[in-house]
């Protein structure tokens, strides 16, 4: 049986299509039930849709607050029964009922190494410290914004002549492959939520979770 997966997206799906191409190509044991957007017309959707996925599109700006919206998501999510629900691309911050609800199961990839720079403007931040490397990283969901325990982070070193724009092309490049490869993780059981942190293997890991450095 394939790892079953709820996929939650804003805009252009990148990430999505990057795991349904690891699916596709057999790197990932894993299927995706359903992709569900707060923003109609994005081209997530479309993605979703040419790969014969279930859609759904839940706008938040129907709802009069962010807790009823994210208990119409629950509505929508539960019946497909995800073993991960996947945050790519989903600009929306989440209420404690939804965050509560999928304890363990809820990972999202943000465009820093955490703990550095939770929050938008990750890239040009990074630049403007002066710092030599940055990256993406991997963390289970809790209520604080982009603090939950990290399982993994890809490490992009910055080139003196970058932008925002050029550092953020790399690290999205680095994105597409770190995320396929924890849902592999997860799929097999080797990454989980314990309440001393993120066990990978067996072993639990360190503030910034397991660090992958790639050839840039």
């Amino acid at each position: 049986m394939s790892h079953r997966l709820v996929v939650l997206i804003s805009g252009s799906g990148t990430n999505l299509q990057a795991i349904l191409d690891a699916i596709q190509d057999g790197q990932l044991n894993a299927s995706v039930a359903l992709v569900l957007s707060n923003k109609a017309g994005v081209a997530g959707l479309d993605r979703a849709h040419a790969a014969g996925i279930p859609t759904a599109v839940i706008e938040h700006k129907r709802f009069p607050d962010r807790e009823q919206f994210d208990r119409a998501m629950i509505e929508a999510i539960d019946p497909y029964d995800p073993e991960t629900v996947v945050l790519a691309g989903f600009m929306r911050i989440l209420s404690d009922v939804f965050v509560h609800h999928y304890r363990g199961k809820l990972i999202n990839i943000h465009p820093s190494l955490l703990p550095r720079y939770p929050g938008l403007h990750t890239h040009q931040r990074a630049i403007d410290a002066g710092d030599t490397q940055h990256g993406c990283s991997i963390h289970f969901v809790t209520e604080e914004l982009d603090g939950g325990p990290v399982i993994a982070q890809a490490v992009v070193p910055i080139r003196s002549n970058d932008t925002a724009e050029t550092l953020s092309k790399r690290v999205q490049l680095r994105e597409h492959a770190l995320y396929p490869l924890v849902l592999n993780w997860r799929a097999a059981g080797h990454v989980e939520l314990h309440q001393d942190g993120v066990k990978l293997h067996g072993e639990t890991l360190g503030i910034q979770g397991h660090q992958l450095e790639w050839q840039d």
